[in-house]
């Protein structure tokens, strides 16, 4: 809340304290998922879908066994099956390690995280670290090499700077070699370099793994990969060609919501309709929730340029302050960056686009949809962009890496 002039100083709002009320916030988020839970029910029982809250494993290709919570057991029978079954976070490995919470343990917590380290450098501790900054908590992030893996390196690397410059503070080349409670009831934590340090809630995301482990895919001759335990399967269907999977459970694909749910889609299309469309992993949009936001399609600049080669990719980029940061004294020294990767043949083929700024997924949406239609740079720059806003940023860009030009841009 901004009141009078003790909220301004040369000339700019100061950002207000932040309050937050744990208890309220847990209770909120708890029914949210609630509900949503009842309208999946909901929306199943419209469509005459037969739901079993059972635990189920394969015995043959086309039977399963199924027990209820009453630990009743039962068989059932079907010509294909469909393994959606989702992945667990990965547990600290490590003395005391049972100590840990996990992404999903959060908004479960009584009480308020306090001090908190976010053990790995995913999007999901990344994204926890973050809000728990966001609300005024003590944020430290453990870092073992680099941040967000599997996304592009330079958008990566400015997300970690804004992070620090925010208040997150990082802790780069260690992992914990031991957890153990204090007698405050604190978690004291030792580093693989030797230091310490005590806090009241150790968050682990170094990563998730399938839920196959239960599964009996021994008795189906479906094999997983040892280090994630994800299905390898080709078009979604697995080694075992009546059995399917979809989601973080298939083996190479990017392990969103929405890709399972659009996979799954065309899937069925494919088994029960006359379609022959494949579900694509490429042009898939996404976006890191970093107090920075980011938001991707398509190859990173390092992935470019390992499949197409530094001579047959260009990167045009630019580096700008968004409006709304503008007014802001705690953002005026941060910016936002763009950049856009393009093969060097005559058609100037976006291979890739990336956007650090706010609400980078609602201005990364539409931009998904042009690089599945095969967007052009020159469509692209072609496209008179709505001013004021972050977004006209992809449309008007003009510096290219190579030129060595700053990329700055100026103006509002």
């Amino acid at each position: 809340q901004v009141g009078g002039d003790e909220n301004f100083k040369d000339g700019f709002i100061q950002e207000p304290a932040t309050k937050v009320h744990w208890g309220v916030l847990r209770e909120n988020i708890q029914n949210y998922i609630r509900s949503l839970n009842f309208k999946y029910r909901v929306r199943l029982r419209e469509k005459e879908v037969t739901y079993l809250n059972k635990l189920g494993k394969f015995l043959d290709p086309h039977t399963i066994e199924v027990v209820d919570k009453k630990g009743r057991v039962s068989t059932l029978t079907s010509s294909r099956f469909l393994i959606a079954t989702g992945g667990r976070p990965t547990p600290l490995q490590c003395e005391g390690g049972e100590l840990a919470i996990s992404s999903d343990d959060v908004f479960a917590l009584e009480e308020s995280p306090g001090k908190t380290l976010c053990v790995g450098a995913s999007y999901i501790s990344l994204e926890c670290a973050g809000f728990l900054a966001g609300i005024g908590l003590d944020v430290t992030v453990a870092v073992r090499s680099i941040l967000l893996r599997g996304f592009d390196r330079e958008c990566s690397d400015k997300i970690g700077e804004y992070m620090k410059d925010h208040g997150v503070q990082f802790r780069n080349k260690v992992t914990p070699t031991k957890l153990e409670k204090t007698e405050s009831n604190q978690i004291k934590v030792t580093f693989s370099d030797g230091s310490e340090d005590t806090y009241d809630t150790v968050l682990s995301a170094i990563g998730r793994q399938a839920d196959t482990d239960k599964l009996g895919l021994d008795k189906i001759g479906v094999e997983v990969n040892p280090k994630n335990k994800r299905i390898p399967g080709t078009l979604e269907q697995t080694a075992c060609p009546n059995v399917y999977a979809v989601g973080d459970v298939l083996d190479d694909t990017p392990e969103l919501t929405p890709v399972a749910i659009q996979a799954g889609v065309l899937l069925s299309r494919r088994l029960f309709g006359e379609s022959k469309e494949a579900m694509d992993y490429l042009n898939v949009c996404t976006t890191v929730f970093t107090p920075l936001e980011y938001g991707c399609v398509g190859y990173s600049e390092d992935e470019a340029i390992e499949k197409f080669g530094e001579s047959g990719v260009e990167v045009n980029h630019r580096e700008f302050l968004p409006l709304e940061w503008s007014l802001s004294l705690g953002r005026t020294h941060s910016f936002a960056y763009a950049k856009i990767i393009v093969d060097k043949t005559p058609q100037q083929n976006v291979l890739g686009m990336h956007f650090l700024g706010p609400n980078a997924g609602e201005v990364l949406q539409g931009y998904g949809v042009s690089m599945k239609q095969g967007l052009t740079f020159k469509a692209l720059t072609d496209t008179v962009g709505i001013h004021p806003t972050s977004s006209e940023e992809l449309v008007t860009m003009s510096v290219t890496k190579s030129s060595g030009e700053d990329c700055s841009a100026g103006g509002c």
